[in-house]
């Protein structure tokens, strides 16, 4: 979940490499820093916490090498402590490494190296790979290997990344090699980027989209070298191939908070854009129960939907909650019958192999670890079964040049534009709309809602980006003021049934984030068959009680919760006196069928999430041991 990024070219390489670990500390920021080369040496200058405290560190320093590498760093291996922080170096100082990723046979690695007399001073497993690169290069040096179209230190590089196991993309610079760069992809994310005379690479484009749009994403087993005239990429056999730069479509990606104190808080107020536009993207607007066409123009090809029987969908953390969501809509609205798993847990217990299924993976960044590792197991288990069993693979993501759209068979775009903010909200609700629609194409092409009611659904929809625009308007001044109530709370309980039973998880799920409030979500029902014994007057309960066919039930169960002394905290809808009667405090929402309510009910308890953390003095942005794309299982 590290962000890495390198650049050679004609400019000191220190202040593009600073930018760039700017755009990418949503992914990391236990410790930073980068290494450049500059009249025959490494310079290299780490520094624990977040990235302000690299820069501070190099003020007043000369850095004007034309070639370096950075990092962010989320830990796995060693504390985040800066002698622990990428760069790291071989024992002379002769090879720097940036990584993202897990060397999962290190240990091994590292033992071989010791019975050579190399010492290490991190308890990374990072360490191992510099010193492997230098190991390799006396090997040949003394040997007097030499290889006729790339460098010895390519050469090195090719026989270390074969050696290691695990996930990893790995940057690499030598002191004995200045004009090069050499970059290997396993499992892990990887851009290669083209400008006029410079060169750069980055596990993300935001840190290389200010200076150039032509990109190449790396694949699995391969690597390049960069220099100045160009970059040429090898498999991790030594194979040269040829790829060409594509241009990226818009360079819209903003990472600005344009007046807001966070990008949560920004990230939150965009959701009446980024729901419209998924709308916009995919519904035909127009449509009436008189049309002949499909409302839904998803894209994707047709046999995604031939005799279709069943759908798996595999996701983590919020993308699953939405998921969750996601199964409600395909069973309820299309009648498909749809199972939902962890990604992490897929994996190794994979349901029965069923003919006719189509496998959804779910992720905002296309890059989560656990998802693209539970689907590249399916499409293998599946691929030399017949016909029935083959795999069909649809994705949806953020990010369209992912590495989940190159595994998938075609994909849907959310739409959300980028999201800083490690906590999802915005991603969230475009997540939600992409199902929307999925769940409505498969029942206008399964004939399972009447004309009139994919009317009235597509009309309701529409309505939407203005009902969640009232509630931004009217409510986060009384949730503010609310959460200052909660400033020294505990524990929190979230309820909800039916298709809001997601969101009371997706509730807890931005609490604990953010302020790190112990919170759990339960169905609602459920409370009386174990998790009420927790309850009592320190603990308050948050129900979502929207009405529809389990509304009475939820009113119930709150009731029974507020018996126990429990604070009441009810998102319903706007001037529902029943419920104003039951709760301590109401955080309303517009009056909606209970199919589209998700939508509504998530957006307060996004902004309770968030001012209770601000309210604390916590980072909202950054939360502690999180990071935005989780790379690694």
């Amino acid at each position: 979940m590290c962000g890495i990024v390198g650049y050679i070219g004609t400019q000191a390489a220190s202040g593009i490499l600073l930018e760039g670990l700017r755009k990418l500390e949503y992914r990391g920021y236990d410790s930073a820093g980068i290494a450049t080369i500059w009249e025959g040496k490494i310079q290299r200058v780490r520094a624990k916490g977040k990235l302000h405290n690299l820069q501070s560190k190099l003020i007043g320093q000369e850095m004007p090498g034309q070639v370096g590498i950075g990092h962010t760093r989320w830990a796995t291996h060693g504390k985040p402590e800066e002698h622990n922080a990428h760069p790291h170096a071989d024992m002379a100082q002769r090879v720097a490494v940036v990584q993202n990723g897990i060397i999962e046979n290190y240990r091994e690695l590292r033992e071989e190296l010791k019975q050579l007399g190399y010492e290490f001073v991190t308890e990374t497993d990072t360490e191992v790979i510099p010193n492997l690169v230098a190991e390799c290069l006396n090997q040949m040096q003394r040997s007097g290997e030499s290889e006729q179209y790339y460098s010895p230190f390519t050469e090195a590089v090719r026989r270390v990344v074969n050696r290691l196991d695990g996930a990893f993309a790995i940057v690499f610079l030598c002191v004995d090699y200045p004009d090069e760069i050499v970059v290997a992809r396993q499992q892990a994310p990887l851009v290669l980027g083209f400008g006029q005379g410079e060169f750069f690479c980055a596990s993300d484009i935001p840190a290389i989209l200010p200076y150039t749009r032509a990109i190449v994403p790396l694949e699995n087993g391969e690597m390049a070298t960069l220099t100045p005239l160009g970059i040429e990429i090898y498999t991790f056999a030594g194979n040269r191939l040829k790829k060409h730069p594509h241009l990226l479509a818009s360079t819209s990606l903003t990472m600005e908070k344009q007046g807001f104190k966070h990008f949560m808080l920004k990230e939150i107020y965009e959701q009446p854009s980024v729901v419209r536009t998924g709308l916009e993207a995919y519904i035909n607007r127009h449509w009436t129960s008189e049309s002949t066409s499909n409302p839904i123009s998803l894209g994707l090809p047709p046999e995604i939907y031939t005799d279709l029987e069943q759908i798996q969908i595999v996701a983590c953390g919020t993308s699953w909650h939405a998921s969750l969501i996601g199964k409600y809509l395909l069973e309820q609205l299309a009648q498909v019958p749809s199972q939902v798993h962890y990604a992490s847990e897929f994996r190794y217990a994979p349901p029965p192999l069923t003919a006719s299924t189509l496998i959804v993976g779910v992720t905002q960044s296309g890059e989560t670890a656990d998802t693209l590792s539970a689907i590249t197991m399916e499409k293998q288990r599946r691929a030399n079964q017949s016909a029935p069993f083959r795999p069909r693979l649809l994705g949806i993501t953020n990010r369209m040049q992912s590495s989940l759209t190159r595994l998938m068979d075609c994909a849907i775009d959310i739409h959300a534009g980028i999201e800083i903010g490690v906590a999802a909200t915005k991603t969230f609700t475009a997540q939600l709309v992409a199902f929307y629609c999925l769940a409505i194409d498969l029942a206008y092409r399964r004939h399972t809602l009447s004309p009139t009611q994919l009317e009235q659904l597509i009309q309701q929809l529409w309505q939407l980006p203005a009902q969640i625009e009232s509630i931004l308007e009217t409510q986060e001044r009384q949730i503010e003021e609310l959460a200052h109530e909660f400033a020294e709370t505990q524990d929190f309980i979230f309820i909800g049934r039916g298709i809001n039973y997601p969101i009371a998880l997706e509730g807890a799920l931005k609490l604990k984030e953010i302020s790190y409030i112990h919170a759990e979500g339960y169905p609602a029902g459920e409370m009386k068959h174990g998790p009420i014994a927790l309850l009592d007057a320190k603990v308050p309960v948050v129900a979502i009680a929207m009405p529809g066919s389990v509304y009475e039930k939820v009113l119930s169960n709150a009731q029974e919760a507020k018996a126990r002394d429990a604070r009441l905290i009810g998102v319903t809808p706007i001037n529902d006196a029943h419920a104003a009667e039951i709760f301590d405090d109401l955080l309303p929402v517009p009056n909606v069928e209970e199919w589209l309510s998700p939508l509504l009910t998530v957006i307060p308890l996004q902004f309770l999430a968030y001012h209770i953390a601000a309210r604390r003095g916590l980072d909202v942005d950054q939360p502690r041991n999180l990071a935005k794309s989780v790379t690694v299982e």
